[in-house]
């Protein structure tokens, strides 16, 4: 029998999995798994998984935020590479640099356009034909801003506070992901979100040394996250460990949420 916990044999999706987040856990699963397809911009995965010396890894172009592309697309990767048994889904898009003031409705909307309904589209896809399969693990990626307000008093500029469009989008994420979980756990496919906090990319931290500092100050743990501890959590999510965990949000936030 194989341990509760493995990967072993099993053939996993990860979008977004050469960003900051998604290359820990694609690297991961690299050491873990029968196959990887890593789905990012294009040229970045290919280039990625050829610095890092993937073995198991399969670099892929795919615009995840094309809703109308994907049902092809899906049907194709499908075909070549077979039906996954886990998904990590970390695509995400939002407005930039504009405050509540400045955003303008059509950008408000964009985000939405862009990161949740393909996102919709993307489970349905997926969750219809895992449940012909009888079993699948998709994970989606949340925010700390899906289910609390950003604090302004840290965002100095030239920074501008996190945006109410990318925090709507997570809030509805985790409601897609409690309704998926319920339609399709009949047929034995968990939906999950990681709901990570403050993770800083290196960029950040080291263009804006006093934002670090006061995310620091407002984790229970008193420092930021760093992206090799989303991975635990993550394949935890994925794995037979949580067989019995569906629709749930896993916050590994350091405290962020707790007060």
């Amino acid at each position: 029998m194989k341990p509760w916990h493995s990967l072993e044999g099993k053939t996993i999706w990860v979008t977004g999995g050469a960003g900051y987040l998604g290359s820990a856990i694609t690297i991961e699963l690299d050491q873990q798994c029968a196959k990887v397809l890593c789905f990012d911009l294009a040229g970045k995965a290919e280039a990625f998984v050829r610095d890092q010396g993937l073995k198991r890894t399969v670099p892929l172009t795919l615009d995840v935020n094309d809703p109308a592309g994907l049902p092809a697309a899906v049907d194709a990767l499908v075909s070549e590479h077979g039906l996954p048994d886990g998904v990590v889904h970390l695509a995400t898009a939002s407005s930039r640099g504009k405050s509540l003031e400045d955003l303008p409705a059509d950008e408000f909307q964009r985000t939405f356009d862009q990161s949740l309904t393909p996102t919709f589209v993307f489970c349905r896809l997926l969750g219809e034909r895992m449940k012909q399969r009888g079993h699948g693990s998709v994970v989606l990626f949340a925010s700390m801003y899906g289910l609390v307000a950003p604090d302004p008093r840290i965002y100095h500029p030239p920074m501008t506070v996190n945006p109410i469009d990318y925090g709507a989008a997570k809030a509805a994420l985790l409601q897609m992901s409690r309704y998926l979980a319920v339609h399709y756990g009949p047929s034995g496919v968990r939906f999950n979100c990681v709901t990570p906090g403050p993770f800083p990319n290196p960029s950040v931290q080291a263009t804006y040394p006093s934002f670090i500092e006061d995310l620091n100050r407002k984790t229970a743990l008193r420092r930021i996250g760093f992206n090799r501890e989303i991975v635990g959590p993550t394949l935890f999510l994925l794995t037979d460990s949580a067989s019995f965990v569906t629709g749930h949000s896993l916050v590994v936030d350091g405290g962020w949420t707790v007060w």
